[in-house]
């Protein structure tokens, strides 16, 4: 019997050590900038209710950064575009009600696979985009 125990005690030390060995999480998944620090540079304010005139201004902005439009959803309020001279970014707009007065814009961008997390290319967005609609709002084409 003594045997069977220490067989047994060998089988249970391997699950043991095996299961120490399991592939882990990654760790890095809340690295970087916190998520809401991220979706502060991601999301702009602006002060209209025009769905339909953001939403144009959204993609004439993407064309403007050399953006080629690979969808858009007017109901759904998303516009994705791939920019590819050079390097593969892709972004991804979502256009959506704040309150009675305003439409809030979020930018979600990728480098190939990997998310986007420095602010820059989304404050170069928002500018540009900004800058748009205030063109827009002046009928200058």
């Amino acid at each position: 019997m003594s045997a069977g125990i220490t067989r047994l005690g060998w089988v249970l030390i391997a699950v043991l050590l095996s299961a120490g060995c399991a592939s882990q999480p990654p760790t890095n998944i809340m690295s970087g900038p916190s998520q809401v620090e991220l979706r502060s540079y991601q999301t702009r304010a602006f002060d209209t209710t025009d769905r339909t005139m953001m939403l144009r201004s959204v993609i004439a902005t993407l064309q403007d950064l050399g953006f080629v439009i690979d969808k858009a959803d007017e109901d759904l309020g998303a516009i994705t575009g791939t920019k590819l001279k050079g390097y593969k970014i892709r972004m991804t707009i979502v256009v959506r009600p704040r309150g009675e007065t305003q439409l809030l814009v979020r930018a979600n961008a990728h480098y190939n696979l990997e998310p986007i997390e420095d602010p820059r290319p989304y404050q170069d967005f928002f500018n540009a985009l900004g800058k748009g609609m205030f063109l827009t709002a002046q009928n200058v084409d």
